[in-house]
């Protein structure tokens, strides 16, 4: 049974279409130049849709820029948005645009007694007004915290449905199904406002859990195309081989139509996501497979985007990185956070968190905060817990 086919301005999503290679701006919205400039490079490189992140009403305004400059060169550049946490902008932004991504998990940040249908009846009738294409991006690091997810129905169907998918254990499960219930609810909603030209992405910074939830998903919704991303996948090379872990058994099975690589990188290698992603398509259409699984010391960074708030954080991931290379072979996570959106959540699924803010780091010990430090003071704290985790393993 095929996909039905998700229309962004031309682009066909579907299973009866190639699969489409997405990846987003590391610049700031607001810095014109220097994002048009990637947007550029990552059409280039071969991006069929290209994201920039939207919160403010000058982030618009620089959007409004940027797309008439793109218009100037002629380039048929498809641009997503993400609303971020305001999700009323994309009345502001749907002329500048081909898609709006929103996540379920961000709505209740502004107007808390407006109650989550109307605000997505919100993007929706904007969506129908102005011809786009909509993503539900859900996100393992990012749940509605005030949403009581009740997921006795999801369970009950899921057993129902006897996939055979190894186990994950409790926490991960648990999340799974919080997400995959957050997925449910807003399909629910969309399709009563008679809207069909949507994608649902689920991701997670464990391949394995993306793999579990995606298969989930498609069983529960064979028709509705899918968004396929392993999030905070980090630094290269490990970033490539947790997506390859992901993707290659999903896109096998004629799973996702639409994929985003999310890798740690400076701006300057901002094209890699999507080389790197075309690369995964191809090997798996030629039937080339890695074997590859995760032991060890797992480092967690969200990619360069432009919601991070101080692009120093993409060096600190590599000092992490190289620093800890004795505690390679401990089951141990640290994560390390750009920016507010994924970052608690994130951060506090990890043994040794590190959220970075504009000025100071959060670090963080199996979700408790331990202290803000600065950015070149940081990582002695962090060995100094590497250790105390380590002998206490």
């Amino acid at each position: 049974m095929n996909t039905r086919v998700v229309n962004i301005n031309g682009l066909k999503i579907s299973s009866e279409h190639p699969v489409r290679v997405q990846s987003m701006c590391a610049t700031k919205t607001q810095n014109v130049e220097e994002t048009v400039n990637q947007i550029i490079a990552l059409h280039t490189a071969g991006a069929d849709l290209i994201r920039v992140a939207i919160d403010s009403k000058r982030d618009v305004e620089a959007l409004a820029e940027i797309r008439a400059n793109l218009y100037s060169q002629a380039l048929p550049v498809r641009l997503v948005v993400d609303l971020q946490e305001n999700y009323r902008l994309v009345k502001q932004v749907a002329p500048f645009v081909d898609k709006v991504r929103y996540n379920p998990g961000h709505l209740h940040h502004h107007e808390r007694n407006t109650p989550v249908e109307e605000k997505v009846a919100t993007i929706i009738s904007t969506a129908k007004e102005y011809n786009l294409g909509v993503r539900i991006g859900v996100n393992f690091g990012s749940l509605d915290p005030n949403e009581k997810c009740d997921t006795s129905e999801i369970e009950a169907i899921l057993n129902d449905l006897k996939l055979d998918l190894p186990p994950l254990g409790p926490h991960l499960d648990g999340a799974i199904k919080a997400a995959l219930q957050s997925a449910c609810r807003h399909v629910k909603i969309v399709e009563d406002l008679n809207f069909e030209n949507f994608v649902v992405s689920l991701k997670s910074s464990n391949p394995h859990a993306v793999v579990k939830i995606n298969r989930y998903f498609r069983a529960l919704f064979p028709l509705i195309p899918l968004h396929l991303g392993v999030t905070e996948a980090g630094l290269l090379p490990m970033s490539e081989v947790k997506s390859r872990m992901a993707f290659e058994p999903l896109l096998r099975d004629k799973i996702g139509e639409t994929i985003r690589i999310s890798l740690t990188l400076p701006h300057a290698d901002k094209f890699k996501e999507v080389v790197i992603g075309r690369k995964i398509v191809e090997d798996v259409k030629n039937g080339k497979f890695q074997a590859a699984s995760l032991s060890g010391l797992n480092i967690v960074s969200c990619p360069s985007c432009s919601r991070v708030e101080n692009e120093a954080f993409v060096k600190l991931a590599e000092e992490v990185r190289e620093a800890s290379q004795y505690a390679a072979k401990h089951d141990l996570t640290i994560a390390v956070m750009g920016c507010r959106v994924n970052g608690p959540g994130e951060t506090d699924d990890a043994d040794i968190g590190l959220w970075c803010a504009p000025n100071h780091v959060n670090l963080k010990r199996k979700g408790e905060l331990i202290g803000s430090y600065k950015y070149n003071e940081v990582l002695t704290e962090v060995k100094y817990h590497l250790d105390q985790l380590i002998a206490s393993s």
